[in-house]
Order: structure tokens, then C-alpha cells, then sequence
């Protein structure tokens, strides 16, 4: 049976409180753009803490702009209960590490799940040592990610670690469409690679192919 992780996460925000008495939530954030609709959307319902902890970005240049764009959609964004903001260590060598062997993969397969893994990992860990109620990520808003496997990884997670993951399926209910709107509204950057140096090089190449195309 296929699970509709939206409304999963619908019944579970309609018996949360809203206001000071919101549950807690640690919301691992891959970029500005792509938290913005989730900011907007839960944080009706959670206290957030945005955990921007993404050691695949590529390079340390692209990172440290897009760390600066998180902090400064946080700062702008009108939100029901306040929004913190979080940094993890910058590490690019954890990646490359559990990608070690996939390097040549294409973008959307297994080297993408266990870079899932690893900063799903992070914030479960540290969801765990902060008391959070929940936590989650961003990374389901976008059409290019694969929810069935951020979500059964979220899971798995939560039983190792004894903390509760929320369930998502953000592009769902326009939250891709409604995330592009907002980026505009704030003046976001918006990349075209999805951070790391492979999905950089294979976003080169289908612009090269693009070129070549309307050349023709």
C-alpha cells in the first residue's frame, strides 16, 4: 500500500496546540528557498529550530551563501511562533567519505540516499540530545527527491535515536509552487545544483546539452 505522507502529517498537526504551547521541532534545512513554504506552513503548529547541516555543498564558497540566505529568510519571514537558527559543522570529507565508490552515479540514486542518511542522521542525533519533540527536513519539498526514502530513513532513525520524526511529502499540496513564490517575494537565491560537486558537474552538462540543442 502507498503511503500519502501528507496526510499523514495533516492528522497529526490537527491535534497539535497552537502558540507557546507548540511542540518543538528541529527542521534540517537544505536551503533557504526550500524552507521557506515549510517555515511558513509549520510554523503555525512548532517552535522551529532550522539545522542547516549540508557537508555535501559544494564549494565552500556556494556553502557560506547559502548559510548567509538561511539566516537572513529566518530574520524576514513573519512567522505564528518564533524561528532559530542552527549551524552543523562543516565537514565536506563525512561526504565524500559515505559516498566514496558512487562518485559516478547519477543524480536521484544511491549516493543521494546515503547523503539522506547522513544529515538525517545529524539532526536525529542532536534532536535527541536537545530534547526536541520532533524533527525533520526540508528536503521533501522538492520534485527531484525522493519522499518514499527520506521518510522510511526518518523513521528508521527515529527508532534508533527514540525521538519522534514528522512525516512529509512537502511539494504536496503546491509547496513546490508555493515555495518559488515566496523565493520571489524575498529576492532568494536560487541555485541550479542540488549542492554537491557531482550534482554540479551533471547540472554543467545538461546545460551543455541545452546549448547544443538550440543550436541545432
Amino acid at each position: 500500500m502507498v503511503r500519502n505522507y501528507q496526510k499523514e502529517l495533516d492528522r497529526l498537526l490537527e491535534g497539535l496546540d497552537e502558540g507557546e504551547d507548540a511542540p518543538s521541532l528541529l527542521l534540517h534545512s537544505c536551503c533557504a528557498p526550500c524552507s521557506s513554504y515549510v517555515l511558513e506552513y509549520l510554523s503555525r503548529y512548532f517552535r522551529i529550530t532550522v539545522f542547516y547541516y549540508n557537508p555535501n555543498i559544494f564549494p565552500a564558497e556556494e556553502y557560506a551563501r547559502r548559510v548567509e540566505e538561511q539566516k537572513s529568510l529566518i530574520s524576514r519571514l513573519p512567522c505564528l511562533n518564533p524561528v532559530s537558527f542552527l549551524e552543523g559543522e562543516y565537514l565536506p570529507e563525512r561526504f565524500y567519505s559515505i559516498v566514496k565508490g558512487r562518485e559516478q552515479q547519477p543524480e536521484g540514486g544511491e549516493r543521494c540516499f546515503d547523503c539522506y542518511a547522513l544529515r538525517l542522521r545529524e539532526a536525529a542525533a542532536l534532536a535527541k540530545e536537545k530534547g526536541f519533540d520532533y524533527f525533520t527536513t526540508t528536503l521533501s519539498i522538492s520534485p527531484h527527491k525522493n519522499a518514499v526514502k527520506l521518510n522510511e530513513i526518518g523513521e528508521e532513525l527515529a527508532r534508533e535515536f527514540g525521538v519522534r520524526f514528522l512525516p512529509s511529502d512537502f511539494k504536496k499540496k503546491n509547496g513546490y509552487k508555493r515555495s518559488a513564490e515566496l523565493s520571489g517575494e524575498y529576492g532568494l537565491y536560487r541555485q541550479d545544483y542540488c549542492g554537491c560537486v557531482y550534482s554540479q558537474q551533471e547540472a554543467q552538462r545538461r546545460r551543455e546539452r541545452s546549448e547544443t540543442t538550440s543550436l541545432q
